[in-house]
């Protein structure tokens, strides 16, 4: 009872005081098209598979029964028009924490200038999408009967707007850099829930996020390097950097490791499967973890991501 009580002052007094609202993820390489619409995928950068779909499951603060809980689908195809690249797709995005959650359907169109977009360019990017805001009010900790609107649940929907800009370069070798300034949520407004007997708000905040990697190419055209980073910053919060290193070995496997200023540190693993055994398609299949050392984190218990994605050449 004392860390179900300790977890729900965490959840409703923290988004006002650090207002990290947005969801998170462990493998966010995998997850670009939620964190910035004018990212290039990761399967056309090296496998140059311009035709790709993936879905996630990320399980945050395991030890508690309504933590905080995200699904994403998506599907993506990059029209590769020689001097200019077409970004197209959308995704489907779940998020449930305790009684408050949303739900948003989004889809991305984007632009790719470039000499060749295999080799590098800028992208700018859109996503334009519908959520829906919920709260089951049966499920809130009050402090007082009565307080707030206690009876029914309560559901808002709302359009938002997502912008970002990528760029990218291969460099000699193939080798290749790149990073990204986007603004997932550019729409911000209270969100009012209420009925006879009282109300309640929710306000949302815009999020901005800053991308940046390399990929570092071994002699083995299986097998890679990549150092990749996360920066989130959103009013009334410090900011949070997250940093992942991830070895693709010759072979299926990889493995990785990494960290956050928030004091959280991450290990992942994963197999794909493409031209190591023959196909023309890329199959990746994910596992990632996450262990938070701040005061909270051991009451809390660890995070578990797994996703998996399919990506083929058209």
């Amino acid at each position: 009872m004392f860390k179900l009580i300790s977890f729900l002052c965490f959840l409703f007094i923290a988004p006002t005081l650090y207002a990290q609202q947005l969801p998170l993820f462990s493998q966010y390489q995998d997850n670009y098209m939620a964190i910035n619409p004018a990212m290039v995928s990761r399967d056309y950068l090296i496998n140059e598979d311009n035709l790709s779909f993936g879905a996630s499951h990320r399980n945050q603060w395991t030890d508690f029964e309504n933590s905080p809980k995200t699904q994403l689908i998506r599907g993506e195809y990059l029209y590769d028009g020689g001097t200019f690249g077409l970004l197209t797709g959308g995704y489907l995005l779940n998020d449930q924490t305790g009684p408050t959650g949303l739900t948003g359907l989004y889809g991305r169109i984007g632009g790719i200038l470039a000499g060749d977009p295999y080799y590098g360019g800028i992208a700018l990017g859109l996503s334009l999408g519908i959520v829906q805001y919920r709260v089951d009010a049966n499920e809130l900790n009050l402090r007082d009967e009565g307080d707030i609107v206690a009876a029914d649940n309560q559901m808002q929907i709302f359009p938002d707007v997502g912008f970002g800009l990528y760029y990218y370069k291969r460099l000699e070798g193939d080798d290749l850099v790149y990073a990204g300034l986007s603004i997932p949520q550019t729409i911000g407004l209270d969100t009012e829930f209420q009925d006879e007997t009282g109300k309640f708000f929710l306000k949302r905040m815009q999020h901005f996020y800053a991308q940046a990697g390399i990929f570092h190419f071994l002699d083995d055209d299986n097998s890679y390097l990549e150092l990749a980073g996360w920066a989130k910053y959103v009013q009334g919060a410090p900011i949070n950097v997250s940093a992942n290193f991830r070895y693709q070995t010759s072979s299926a496997i990889y493995i990785g490791i990494g960290g956050s200023t928030a004091k959280s540190a991450h290990a992942e693993t994963g197999v794909l499967i493409g031209e190591n055994a023959g196909f023309n398609s890329t199959i990746r299949i994910g596992y990632g973890f996450d262990y938070n050392f701040s005061s909270f984190g051991p009451a809390a218990g660890v995070t578990h991501e797994i996703s998996i994605s399919y990506s083929i050449q058209k």
